[in-house]
């Protein structure tokens, strides 16, 4: 059985079989909804429900993972903790802002997110938690490293790592996805993406940069 209960960082925690009947799953979600079956899942896959409780162990185990495999899209570029200066950390923080932006905005994430936020407080299943703890709070753990690393390098300077993280995360998402979420047909370009991505992080920068770490430390052009 796949270990649900972690992040998924990359493609390497599944098969390629396991990410096609993952992908099914979304496309289902966006379908069909709150229907979703692991029976609808295996005919849509091509494979024995047996197969999806062997690797999933139940719908709240597919769910879990379906979840962590469109997570899984928004990545962190790695860091040299000890050779970090401005640049990389800006590179860092644009890639995960525009990756994020990507996934909040395709079919699949705006369905899966209806339908938890549809499940929250109904007694249903547990989807609303599985896709907070799989989603929002699995990027805060995967990226408050690279914050906490760009304080050790005096790049950053705050407080408290869930702050900052969750200042960042409101500078990339603005309003975008709860218009998305009401029907509002935004077209999130590559051009509009990327453009929203660096404006996201020179204004964190210039929120939580260093005041102390030099001139070659702070964003250019604010």
């Amino acid at each position: 059985m796949l270990q649900t209960g972690g992040d998924i960082d990359s493609s390497e925690a599944l098969t390629e079989r396991q990410q096609a009947v993952l992908d099914a799953a979304l496309r289902l979600l966006v379908e069909d909804g709150d229907s979703l079956t692991m029976a609808a899942v295996a005919r849509r896959a091509s494979c024995s429900k047996e197969t999806l409780y062997k690797w999933f162990g139940d719908r709240d185990g597919l769910l879990t993972a379906t979840v962590q495999w469109q997570a899984s899209k928004v990545r962190v570029a790695p860091v040299d903790r000890k050779g970090l200066d401005l640049a990389s950390l800006t590179a860092s923080l644009e890639r995960f802002a525009s990756d994020w932006l990507r996934v909040i905005s395709s079919d699949t994430s705006i369905a899966l997110n209806r339908v938890a936020v549809g499940h929250a407080g109904s007694g249903k299943d547990d989807l609303g938690a599985i896709v907070l703890q799989n989603g929002r709070f699995a990027l805060a753990r995967r990226l408050k490293p690279v914050l906490e690393a760009g304080r050790e390098a005096g790049l950053l300077d705050f407080a408290d790592a869930e702050t900052a993280f969750r200042t960042f995360f409101g500078l990339v998402a603005r309003d975008v996805q709860i218009r998305l979420l009401l029907g509002d047909r935004l077209q999130l370009t590559e051009a509009t993406v990327g453009g929203d991505a660096a404006r996201a992080t020179q204004q964190f920068l210039a929120l939580y940069g260093s005041k102390t770490g030099g001139a070659n430390n702070r964003p250019q052009g604010l």
